[in-house]
């Protein structure tokens, strides 16, 4: 990132003839914990940052994934050094991150100490001070905005979302009503008169899980019922979030046989009954669930995002290498061919052969220019998604199943008095089968079946990775291609026989069953969306099962059975 003098927007807190227009310090909540929570304005910030201060550990993966920026040691031979979204070129530097909870002797900052860390960077680069929640309420946001002023720094305040008010919101509990409008946010811990608080006002308690048992008594002793429900979330807005309700009554018992820790937040008040029917996140069908998604970083990017909104904790794992082809000479005569018009037809069976050919193109100085005249066909969806980002559009799809069969099945035979030329350019994989170009030359068709590039083994995931898919750590495996199989199993061994095997097509089931997996989940259709759907459909339908026979709800890898029940989604 480019560090030229920069000068500080107008809505300064501070008076323009004292401000540093070098230094600038953006005061940024970010929310109870789910980056999806941040605002427009914090992330425009984030990404013209120099420095980062971070309050708690996860703030700088958060902000790392944010940016599309690779992990600090971040090695991974099949990222060439890039991250998965950025385009060809070097990855972006990123900002320097700042540990703002811990000192370098590894205890907490004081408020004081915090704040001398910012004034230090503030009065030399551009800061974004990422606070939980918001910087201006129950946070340390004041003091440090003051020792800016101070220090004749420039600040801006960006608000957060709030725990009080998200992590009920996220439990299924508002904290209003049509007929309840008034609440009471009570920081527990110190001297609190309940006495003011025994009226029916929704309560919401911070740091009170500690002192819960004390609390419930005084409102009871208040004047409150002994039934007025309560709900206890911890970790709220997070995929570990949950969620205990209970009663003043039964509450202090509650929360110490459920082992219940901060950080969490308190409700007190006739709104959590409406959690009944209002729970919303906890009951995503994939809540919590972990799952492994063996693919190639580029291709992970929908599969995750798709997982996410289910509630899934998605871990990709590359399981495949895209590499050059050892010999480049014979993609260098067709790129030729292809600018000489030597082709009727190019044929894309994937988006890494269009990534492929685009690169080649890049190389020589070629723009899509050259394709004028040349018809172009697209083996499904997201390979033709991959070409209309070039600016062209596919010529010919299959208009059944999205595969070298389906698009076989459109192609048009050659036709000496209609096609000029006979011939077909096909850049490939080194491993894919010979089903398009014996079909091609069987329509009468010449074809220039070309290695684009190869794919080659990736190296084995770390060894907690490694330990987790063998034991059974993962809730499900999503498994996209016959080549996923065989290459997870190879580099990371066979997954537990709890974990939920998806699949997303009946050839990649068959490989893996033959590599002894159990497939319990089938996509519809062999595309990843719908292969994602088919998973939560699953996760959905046996989550019902659990509630219909009183069970408790679990995770896969919370129980161990020694088979499994064959299902597929239809």
């Amino acid at each position: 990132m480019t560090r030229g003098k920069t000068t500080a927007p107008a809505k300064s807190g501070t008076n323009d003839k004292t401000t540093s227009t070098r230094g600038w310090v953006a005061f940024v909540g970010a929310g109870p914990g789910d980056p999806g929570l941040l605002t427009v304005r914090a992330v425009e910030l984030l990404r013209e940052a120099e420095v980062v201060v971070t309050e708690a550990p996860e703030h700088e993966q958060m902000v790392r994934t944010l940016l599309g920026l690779p992990a600090p040691a971040d090695t991974d031979p099949e990222a060439d050094g890039q991250p998965a979204v950025q385009p060809v070129g070097e990855p972006p530097a990123g900002p320097e991150f700042v540990d703002g909870g811990f000192g370098d002797d590894g205890q907490p900052l004081t408020h004081a100490n915090r704040s001398k860390v910012v004034v230090r960077h503030g009065k030399r680069s551009r800061v974004v001070r990422l606070m939980t929640g918001d910087p201006f309420l129950y946070s340390s946001g004041p003091e440090e905005a003051q020792a800016c002023v101070k220090a004749g720094i420039g600040f801006e305040i960006v608000p957060g979302v709030s725990s009080v008010s998200a992590v009920p919101a996220y439990a299924g509990i508002p904290l209003t009503t049509k007929t309840n409008r008034e609440i009471a946010v009570v920081t527990c811990g110190g001297p609190v008169d309940w006495s003011q608080y025994a009226d029916e006002r929704t309560l919401v308690l911070l740091s009170g899980v500690g002192c819960i048992g004390e609390t419930a008594a005084a409102l009871v002793t208040a004047g409150r019922s002994p039934q007025t429900p309560v709900a206890v979330t911890r970790v709220g807005t997070t995929t570990e979030q949950t969620t205990l309700v209970s009663t003043l009554e039964q509450v202090a018992a509650d929360v110490r046989a459920a082992r219940v820790a901060p950080p969490a937040i308190i409700v007190v008040g006739d709104v959590v009954d409406l959690r009944q029917t209002l729970s919303w996140f906890e009951t995503k069908p994939l809540f919590g669930w972990r799952v492994l998604v063996p693919r190639t970083k580029e291709q992970a990017g929908t599969v995750s995002t798709r997982l996410r909104g289910y509630g899934a904790v998605p871990e990709e794992v590359p399981t495949i290498s895209v590499e050059p082809p050892r010999n480049p000479l014979q993609m260098d005569k067709a790129v030729r061919g292809l600018v000489e018009g030597r082709y009727e037809w190019i044929a894309f069976t994937s988006v890494n052969a269009v990534k492929a050919v685009r690169e080649k193109f890049e190389e020589y100085g070629l723009d899509a220019r050259a394709f004028s005249g040349l018809k172009i066909a697209a083996v499904g969806d997201k390979t033709a998604e991959a070409i209309a980002g070039w600016g062209l559009r596919a010529d010919l799809m299959p208009s059944g199943e999205q595969s070298a069969a389906g698009l076989l099945a459109d192609w048009p035979e050659y036709d000496d008095l209609l096609d000029p030329i006979n011939r077909v350019f096909l850049p490939r994989a080194d491993i894919a089968t010979e089903t398009l170009v014996a079909g091609l030359i069987d329509l009468g068709w010449e074809c220039d079946d070309v290695t684009a590039y190869r794919t080659v083994r990736a190296t084995p995931p770390p060894a907690p990775t490694r330990d987790a898919i063998k034991t059974g750590k993962f809730d499900a495996v999503v498994f996209t291609s016959s080549s996923t199989v065989r290459n997870l199993v190879g580099i990371a061994g066979k997954p537990h026989p709890s974990t939920i095997i998806a699949v997303i097509g009946p050839a990649t089931a068959k490989t893996a069953e033959e590599h002894g997996l159990r497939v319990d989940v089938l996509a519809p259709r062999p595309d990843v969306h719908e292969l994602v759907d088919a998973l939560a459909d699953f996760g959905s339908a046996r989550r019902l099962a659990m509630l219909d026979a009183g069970q408790p709800v679990t995770r896969p890898s919370e129980r161990k059975p020694s088979g499994r029940r064959k299902v597929s989604s239809k």
